[in-house]
């Protein structure tokens, strides 16, 4: 591995047939890749970029250990009841963070029930985000929930 080279957890936010755009899901740094190896829009990739000689303005992808697809979708089901008795016990407008038995996380909002459906629309449109947590947990799935005042985010495998 050279001075250069960067290891680490890759979101895939851009990808055609011919380059692809990593964001490094610990500190954001972009990468653009001169090829694309085979990645799409929303994979994880934990590995290794090099800047692509001679200029070294793009990268390419010299090793990958893993790579997986990450899901993101509104479930019509209720939070569940452990998410709801975390949701009254914060505060309007707060976020809480729990590990899930196992692996993964849930994220639960308590928001003022006439504005559950916006933020549902506000955390689904941060797709970016949601496939970012989810690589840096190495997950597989976002799942969101909601019911009249609670907005459950689920990162599962």
């Amino acid at each position: 591995m050279t001075d250069d080279e960067k290891t680490g957890t890759f979101l895939v936010t851009a990808a055609d047939d011919d380059s692809a755009v990593l964001a490094d899901v610990d500190d954001g740094q972009v990468h653009t890749l001169a090829t694309n190896p085979g990645v799409e829009t929303g994979d994880a990739v934990e590995g290794t970029v090099a800047p692509e000689p001679p200029l070294e303005v793009a990268w390419r992808l010299v090793d990958v250990a893993e790579q997986w697809s990450i899901s993101v979708e509104e479930s019509s089901e209720a939070p569940t009841t452990h998410e709801r008795e975390i949701a009254a016990e914060g505060a309007v407008g707060e976020l809480t963070k729990r590990e899930r038995a196992g692996t993964g996380e849930i994220h639960v909002l308590t928001v003022p029930e006439s504005e559950t459906e916006a933020a549902v629309a506000d955390v689904l449109d941060d797709e970016d985000g949601l496939r970012s947590r989810a690589a840096r947990l190495g997950v597989e799935r976002v799942v969101v929930r909601s019911e009249p005042g609670v907005v459950s985010v689920r990162y599962l495998p």
